[in-house]
């Protein structure tokens, strides 16, 4: 038996072509056997064709047309993100230069926990992430030095951030968020040992400000306040310029979960929203959601790096004193992992490829095409529109029905393989949720998404 190629090296492009070819094929075969944005038949339809596809999970001798058969296999039993009818959550399709970016850090495999091992993409880490951080504290009247992690996502970056407050503020330090912040918050507060969270009222799916208010004057302290732009269910922003200038007048330190929302920086149309984001010591973005990323494509922003020195750690294999004093650079506090791939390659080969005009035009699209599938439940008798969306959320559900209904229309969709729609709980109804990342949607898309849902309540009633 020959040694299986390496993906590096000298023989590395010569091995990676042909299977290249295989997986290019595999997914495009698997695409055209799905025939939606969802395979059909439900999870124990999609686990039996698995099941099939997969066979013995450690044969006893090797398959060669593995890598064919399970990419197939994934492929045929995958929801597509780039398919306009695939639009229930924060899942976006990623751009084919970001993708293709990924396959370069696999290939090179490079792990940042010390520089030895990432010489070149620890250099790119640091001057990215001090770009991004500055571009998103830009804002700030005098901008401060900033800097940012990258993290696996919204939860990682939501539980640095608890993190970076306890160590500041101690641990009696308590989080102060709103009902409609995501719930990675609460958990991170309990994976800290921090005192139960105040969770505030959030009327209409906001933080409401006078409740705020009242916690932070007669709650004892200290205190983290934790903001959204961009709420999971609906794509709501928090009043920021009003919780920033509470938690000024009451010395609390401001969070802000933009994990959705932040990519609106890149739009000129669209900034405005996210006025008052650089007043937190910490931000939280998910480029990975309004950014066209592969997973995982996550940041922390810091106003204060003092703050980051919390997250210093020694071990002598990677970040040794003598090494350190000769000029190499540590690594371990950039992250609490240590073994950490290079995500920040894809990031940076989007923002060079596309530049601020690019992927602002993105965003606008996206939030272009939103408002006008509000418009077309709004204006569609059948149907009930919660609001205009913030973002690119929008919020709906057939009129005069029960919300069991609701939940039975979505589950139909996802039986069938026709659409793929999400659930938000707002003002004691449920709703259905698309949030539309795609910016290759276009209107008839989202005439027919509407057409399917109405047939679907049709089927149902």
């Amino acid at each position: 038996m020959s040694t299986p190629s390496l993906a590096s090296g000298p023989e590395g492009p010569h091995a990676l072509r042909p299977l290249l070819d295989t997986v290019l094929q595999a997914l495009d075969e698997g695409a055209h056997a799905r025939g939606g944005p969802l395979p059909a038949g439900g999870p124990a339809a999609v686990a039996a064709r698995l099941r099939a596809a997969l066979g013995d999970v450690l044969p006893q001798h090797g398959d060669p047309d593995a890598l064919h058969t399970l990419v197939h296999a994934l492929a045929e039993g995958a929801a597509d993100p780039a398919d306009p009818l695939c639009a229930a959550h924060l899942h976006c399709p990623p751009l084919a230069v970001a993708t293709a970016a990924d396959l370069a850090a696999s290939v090179l495999n490079p792990s940042l926990d010390s520089w030895d091992q990432a010489p070149a993409a620890s250099e790119l880490e640091t001057l990215v992430t001090r770009a991004l951080a500055a571009e998103i504290y830009a804002g700030a009247a005098t901008p401060p030095s900033a800097d940012a992690l990258i993290t696996t996502g919204g939860t990682e970056a939501n539980q640095l951030a608890l993190l970076l407050a306890r160590e500041t503020h101690g641990t009696g330090l308590r989080l102060i968020c709103g009902e409609s912040a995501h719930h990675s918050l609460p958990r991170a507060a309990w994976l800290l040992g921090l005192p139960d969270p105040v969770t505030l009222p959030a009327p209409h799916g906001t933080l409401d400000p006078a409740a705020l208010h009242e916690a932070l004057t007669t709650l004892p302290g200290p205190h983290l306040v934790a903001a959204t732009a961009g709420t999971t269910d609906a794509g709501l922003i928090d009043p920021l310029p009003e919780i920033a200038a509470l938690c000024t007048a009451h010395h609390a330190r401001l969070h802000i979960d933009a994990a959705y929302g932040g990519a609106l920086l890149l739009s000129d149309r669209h900034r405005t929203r996210l006025t008052g984001l650089h007043h937190a010591h910490t931000i939280t973005i998910d480029l990975h959601k309004l950014g066209w990323q592969p997973v995982a494509a996550g940041l922390l922003a810091v106003r204060d790096p003092h703050d980051l020195t919390a997250l210093h750690q020694h071990a002598d294999y990677l970040n040794a004193d003598d090494d350190t004093e000769a000029g190499l650079p540590d690594l371990l506090g950039r992250s609490l992992r240590t073994t950490r791939r290079p995500d920040i390659l894809k990031i940076a080969v989007t923002l060079k490829t596309l530049g601020r005009t690019g992927l602002g035009a993105l965003v606008d699209q996206v939030c272009d095409r939103a408002q006008e599938f509000a418009a077309l439940i709004q204006d569609h008798p059948g149907f009930e529109l919660y609001d205009r969306p913030t973002i690119s959320t929008v919020l709906f559900r057939p009129a005069h029905t029960t919300d069991d209904a609701v939940a039975a229309v979505r589950r139909r969709l996802l039986h069938q393989g026709r659409a793929v729609l999400g659930r938000a709980h707002l003002d004691g109804r449920l709703w259905l949720k698309a949030t539309l990342l795609n910016p290759d949607t276009r209107p008839d898309d989202l005439a027919t998404l509407l057409a399917l849902v109405e047939k679907a309540a049709d089927e149902t009633a």
